[in-house]
């Protein structure tokens, strides 16, 4: 592998012009920037990673903060780990995992400078890492919305809206007792904020459409999302629109209903919130609204890199929700 001073030599000019190049800390003459950069290309140079973070006081790597809690769909979390890397990877940086869920994960990112940046995934609507967050000199980009986001820069699906269009279209079609079967009890008590955004747009919807609505928190496993269902067939009949938010649960949700003899669509329209192969990896598609996992990931680390640069202020970056309609909502029949 090429050393510094054999690029210098080649490109005829000295070892700290060729630094200053790469750190961008002195200007350079076009034609000189060129032909370093040229030379560069050629003899395959890479600096360093440790004499480069030194040079640049950059360590050209991303922190991603990725609480590994009990219940966590980990399938659906990697969509958004491998948004961050592909993206990272783009900007030359690597990426950091780091699995705490309090702010002391942040603190010890902060006081090593071991990261150029932040990003912040599973955030709750009043998260305890907030504080720590909006006291860094590095930037930090939230996937999800606080209860208070102000001074942080976020990006996530907008699960209000995302619950509201699945109630309009249940309503559309003609259904008026509609049940919501979502995220955990624990992750309610903990407030995570998309399921609180879910809960509260499908509440709003309903209530202006004028459609009575269940609500029931669903254990993340297959025997929850049959306890759940029973329960909605059982203490709630007539319900003929289904909002499932919970990709881990939509199978047991799905056996039970065949058990049961209610059909899809004919007996009950379905709509299913969650990854993007929610709605088709079950033998029946279920019309849904995809959660756009890798590509809320490249958004974040493309704010983190803005930030860096100093190209961008904080900001909320809300992805609106496209629901796609593949055959499991029809008219309820009389």
């Amino acid at each position: 592998m090429a050393t510094i001073d054999e690029v210098a030599k080649a490109a005829g000019v000295s070892a700290s012009t060729v630094s200053y190049v790469l750190s961008g800390k002195r200007p350079i003459s076009p034609r000189t920037r060129e032909r370093v950069e040229r030379t560069i290309r050629d003899l395959g140079y890479r600096p360093h990673a440790g004499a480069r973070a030194l040079a640049s006081s950059r360590s050209n790597i991303i922190a991603l903060m990725v609480p590994f809690r009990p219940g966590i769909n980990v399938q659906i979390i990697m969509q958004f780990v491998g948004g961050v890397v592909t993206a990272a990877r783009a900007h030359d940086h690597d990426v950091l995992l780091l699995t705490q869920d309090d702010s002391n994960g942040v603190d010890r990112v902060a006081s090593s400078s071991m990261a150029d940046a932040i990003i912040v995934m599973d955030v709750e609507a009043e998260d305890e890492r907030l504080p720590a967050l909006r006291a860094l000199k590095q930037p930090s980009v939230l996937i999800g919305v606080p209860s208070d986001p102000s001074g942080l820069s976020c990006v996530d699906l907008d699960f209000t809206a995302a619950g509201r269009s699945a109630v309009r279209t249940l309503t559309d079609a003609g259904h008026r007792r509609l049940a919501l079967i979502g995220a955990s009890q624990e992750r309610i008590d903990r407030r995570a904020n998309y399921a609180i955004r879910m809960r509260a747009g499908v509440a709003e919807e309903s209530e202006l459409r004028g459609a009575e609505v269940t609500m029931l928190p669903c254990d993340p496993h297959f025997a929850g999302g049959v306890a759940a269902l029973e329960r909605v067939l059982d203490e709630t009949p007539g319900v003929t629109g289904l909002v499932v938010h919970n990709e881990l649960a939509l199978p047991g949700v799905m056996s039970a209903l065949e058990r049961r003899g209610v059909r899809v669509p004919e007996d009950i329209s379905v709509v299913a919130i969650g990854a993007a192969d929610t709605g088709t990896a079950l033998p029946r598609p279920l019309t849904g609204i995809d959660v756009p996992g890798e590509d809320i990931g490249r958004v974040a680390l493309e704010m983190a890199m803005a930030q860096l640069e100093g190209d961008a202020l904080a900001s909320t970056r809300l992805v609106s929700p496209q629901v796609t309609d593949r055959g499991s909502v029809t008219p309820p029949t009389d």
